[in-house]
């Protein structure tokens, strides 16, 4: 078995390997615990690269980096997020974007805008269907009639009110317009409807 180091090979075929870089995660602390500090160790690599190629005395650069205490992970993925290594800031972008799209699972009812998004994505609600939601919304726990739907969602507008019938089609709409979640309306047999407090369900609170 050959005991020489693997050549490294530069991509793309056109060019050539014309340095590297030693990623070490280790803080002060661990250093200092095994009875030496960051800059002993960044001496001693450069003098056993010197020692190895004498010409590279010259050209080696040495850089620390710094990180906010309150970041968690490995000292490696800091360091290297730090110093700005291209595949660590591309697993940092995913994990964002990651962190986001699961931040927009679920229901956000944004009271002020008179909105309701899916997942993110708007659910296109019209204004009675908004009405209808918040209205049962604000009395969540509680069955409400269709009759009292109607009556209140409906007041002064005769001539669109829907009758107690109607008011399903109406229920339906608007439940299809937030597939995956229709279950935050539930039905209630021979009473009418109810909202009640669902996990996937959040909120943002009127502005001032």
């Amino acid at each position: 078995m050959s005991n020489q180091h693997p050549e490294f090979h530069a991509e793309p075929a056109d060019s050539v390997a014309r340095g590297f870089a030693l990623y070490v995660g280790v803080d002060e602390a661990t250093a200092h615990a095994a009875g030496t500090t960051l800059a002993g160790l960044v001496a001693a690599l450069r003098a056993k690269v010197t020692e190895l190629v004498p010409s590279a005395h010259d050209e080696t650069y040495a850089a620390v980096a710094l990180a906010p205490r309150s970041i968690g992970g490995k000292n490696v993925d800091i360091v290297r997020t730090a110093l700005r290594d291209p595949r660590a800031l591309d697993k940092l972008v995913s994990k964002r974007e990651e962190d986001e799209e699961a931040s927009n699972k679920g229901i956000l009812i944004d009271f002020s805008r008179k909105k309701v998004f899916a997942d993110g994505e708007n659910a296109e609600l019209t204004y009675k269907e908004f009405e209808l939601l918040t209205y049962l919304i604000n009395h969540k726990g509680e069955t409400i009639s269709r009759d009292e739907l109607i009556d209140l969602v409906w007041a002064g507008d005769e001539t669109n009110a829907p009758n107690d019938r109607t008011i399903d089609v109406h229920i339906r709409r608007l439940r299809s317009k937030i597939t995956g979640y229709e279950d935050i309306i539930r039905t209630v047999r021979g009473g009418g409807y109810r909202f009640d407090d669902h996990p996937d369900v959040h909120f943002e609170e009127y502005s001032i």
